[in-house]
């Protein structure tokens, strides 16, 4: 996520960051490529030109010149404009109103309108126990109706059921009628998208806003939309009293333009930015977090909460006390743990959390490919109960076996047992020697990682 913008931006900060004198010389050259850096990620030219000015102002002050580390305090001014840019902290979507919280959802076709619809529902299931219904009143794209009836049945919630020959704003009130009468917390309501901004579509959005008068008018963008997206915001914040922003697609946004331009261009909060495919890879956003990412310093408080929530306490509690009482790691453990990676959003979504310098060390240490792990977990599937319990009586039969029955080469599975036995090792000595021993073992590295 914003890998490009992320990695610009360090060449530049490391330039500064050990300087025991700051000149204006030195701010000037810095803020160029600061400059250059923001323009490259496409970020609206008005939001660059007031980010750099506010930086300059800061810069040339006290606040740096009289710093007795002028190169952090440089970049501590980068980090505080880069959170005012994206936005003060979102409080999320205003719970506190009289059921049914009514959640209209607008934006360009081929922005994630529906699949965002899916993953706010879950949030919504899942972080506060809301009952959902489901509605679209996306008459111009049958599929799309079909697409979130589908999504309601995977996620088990309810569903509007309505005709692509009915009127959108007719959609509308039949959604609001069953969700009060059914007693459901929230409404989500997913509208019709267009390539483009046009009157029409405006006119319809208008048409459905005065049926639902929601609580939440939420703006939809494409992450790697561009300029593209400024433009849609503009369109859509004065067609709408909007109350926020999702972000999609922002796993794939090396650029990272749209996150700092369409908040400022809508004046509006942006409250969550989808991370992946996967129905729950929905994430709040918080601007200092995100300002920290892009700089390269992580975001260490996302990477706890996300193990928090995905973790199986029960399932780690067990390989603990296993480990305590002096039996092996053995495959199926690694099993579990992979499922859990899985589960997560991989390996890739937590490294992205991580420091520059922590994120490219585990990077090259191990296993980045998604499609690594789903093979690790095949050649496990093929093993037989007492292999993964003991694989210490993997002969070269039953590699072959292993490998032909989860579709990869013997020196796959050779590789997968070298792995195996080295994290075998860094865990027995964990449950003997305690953290600290471990750690002093390991000398300051990560532990190994098995690579498919």
């Amino acid at each position: 996520m914003f890998d490009k913008l992320t990695e610009r931006l360090g060449t530049v900060l490391d330039a500064v960051r050990g300087r025991g004198r700051i000149t204006e010389d030195n701010i000037a050259d810095a803020l160029r490529q600061v400059r250059v850096a923001l323009l490259e990620a496409d970020v609206a030219l008005p939001v660059v030109k007031s980010f750099i000015d506010s930086v300059k102002a800061r810069a040339l002050g006290a606040e740096v010149t009289r710093s007795l580390t002028p190169g952090q305090a440089f970049i501590k001014i980068i980090h505080d404009e880069l959170v005012s840019a994206i936005g003060a902290e979102s409080a999320g979507l205003n719970l506190r109103v009289q059921p049914p919280l009514i959640v209209l959802l607008a934006g360009l076709q081929g922005a994630g309108k529906t699949t965002t619809a899916g993953k706010l529902a879950r949030w919504l299931q899942t972080q506060n126990r809301k009952r959902i219904l489901l509605a679209s009143g996306d008459v111009h794209r049958p599929a799309a109706i079909l697409q979130l009836e589908r999504l309601a049945q995977q996620l088990e919630v309810s569903f509007f059921p309505a005709s692509a020959n009915a009127k959108a704003e007719d959609i509308a009130a039949g959604a609001l009628a069953q969700a009060r009468q059914g007693l459901f917390d929230a409404l989500i309501f997913d509208t019709a998208g267009r390539l483009h901004v046009d009157a029409e579509m405006m006119e319809e959005v208008r048409r459905i806003d005065a049926v639902l008068h929601p609580q939440e008018r939420v703006f939809v963008v494409d992450s790697m939309a561009g300029q593209d997206a400024v433009n849609a915001a503009r369109a859509f914040s004065a067609a709408l009293e909007l109350t926020g922003i999702i972000l999609t697609k922002a796993d794939g946004d090396a650029r990272g333009g749209a996150a700092l331009s369409v908040r400022q261009v809508t004046g509006k909060p942006i409250l969550f930015m989808g991370v992946g495919e996967k129905i729950d890879a929905l994430e709040a956003f918080h601007p200092e977090r995100i300002a920290s990412r892009i700089l390269g310093m992580g975001d260490v408080l996302g990477l706890v909460e996300k193990v928090e929530q995905q973790v199986d306490r029960e399932k780690a509690e067990q390989l603990a006390r296993k480990l305590k009482r002096g039996h092996d790691f053995d495959f199926t453990d690694l099993r579990d743990q992979l499922h859990q990676l899985q589960q997560m959003g991989g390996l890739g979504a937590l490294v992205d959390k991580l420091p520059a310098e922590l994120s490219g060390a585990a990077a090259r240490a191990g296993g980045m490919d998604e499609g690594q792990v789903r093979r690790q977990i095949a050649m496990i599937n093929s093993m037989t109960p007492r292999e993964r319990r003991r694989p210490n009586v993997i002969d070269g039969s039953r590699k072959r076996r292993i490998a032909a029955g989860s579709g990869v080469q013997v020196q796959d599975v050779n590789r997968l047992l070298k792995q195996f036995l080295q994290m075998q090792k860094t865990m027995k000595r964990f449950s003997k020697g305690g953290l600290q021993k471990l750690l002093r073992g390991m000398g300051g590295r990560m532990p190994p990682f098995p690579r498919g």
